[in-house]
């Protein structure tokens, strides 16, 4: 059974920071295997891509709304990717979702692509 969970969510205020993780097991391949997505979803929008990272590592996607603000990174010994979130802003508010895709060497930002997904993690960001 393929679980993906996500940690780390909770209430901060504007300016803080939080670091997400998602923890993979169950995969029928090893995480290296696998392109890892970070997503969120605010209340009355549609889910949204915000960042990606390849099988090893070596590319990463983030969207404008994040970049220069979120670090995405991991650690596949540990079967781990992390989302470090700097600078937070009211409008990063949403449930955070993590997805697996079956890709290699390449990042992924359709929906689509993905294969696995988790539950979420609430992060809101309030004075």
């Amino acid at each position: 059974q393929v679980q993906l969970v996500e940690s780390g969510g909770g209430l901060v205020q504007p300016g803080g920071s939080l670091s997400l993780s998602c923890t993979a097991s169950g995969l029928r391949f090893a995480l290296d295997s696998y392109a890892i997505g970070w997503f969120r979803q605010a209340p009355g929008k549609e889910r949204e891509v915000i960042s990606s990272i390849s099988s090893s590592g070596s590319s990463t996607y983030y969207a404008d709304s994040v970049e220069d603000r979120f670090t995405i990174s991991r650690d596949n010994a540990k079967n781990t990717v992390y989302l470090q979130m700097n600078n937070l802003k009211p409008e990063d508010t949403a449930a955070y979702y993590c997805a697996a895709a079956l890709l290699r060497y390449r990042i992924a930002t359709e929906e689509n692509e993905y294969d696995y997904w988790g539950q979420g993690t609430q992060v809101t960001v309030s004075s």
